[in-house]
């Protein structure tokens, strides 16, 4: 029996999957690229909540391929973006420190429905094109440095 998050040498196990770190780190990198997507399809479609809560998916899913590189290890399975940022010993500014820690709220205030109905009503078109575009800043960000 295969189990999640196991690793043994450089082999790691993801939802019975085995995987090298290279393919481990290729498969958060598709998994957020599909989320970067479904974010944009569903601004496009006027679901701003939803757009903006996939959106913190797609950074915590490239935190965790950074968390994979740098560290050598399963992702923890946290969705704080700050925490993530922080245990993958990435060098932040104030301004990206304040950015994971506001994109996190998305996932919170999506998903909760005491949060849902505040969100739903400060969650404009405005709001959320704003927010999509400091993610997609967030996102080439992490790209870089899971890449370079």
């Amino acid at each position: 029996m295969l189990l999640r998050g196991f690793r043994s040498d450089t082999t790691y196990v993801k939802v019975g999957y085995k995987m090298n770190q290279e393919e481990l780190i290729q498969d958060w990198l598709d998994s957020s690229g599909q989320n970067y997507l479904s974010m944009q399809n569903m601004f496009n479609n006027d679901e701003y909540v939803w757009s903006l809560f996939v959106g913190h998916l797609c950074i915590e899913k490239l935190l965790k391929a950074c968390y994979v590189k740098s560290v050598g290890n399963i992702a923890p399975r946290i969705h704080d973006l700050y925490k993530l940022a922080v245990k993958c010993d990435l060098e932040m500014t104030e301004e990206k420190m304040d950015s994971l820690q506001y994109i996190t709220l998305f996932n919170i205030e999506a998903r909760y429905e005491d949060y849902k109905r505040e969100f739903y009503h400060k969650c404009t078109r405005d709001f959320a094109e704003k927010n999509i575009l400091v993610i997609k800043g967030i996102r080439a960000w992490l790209l870089e440095k899971i890449k370079g």
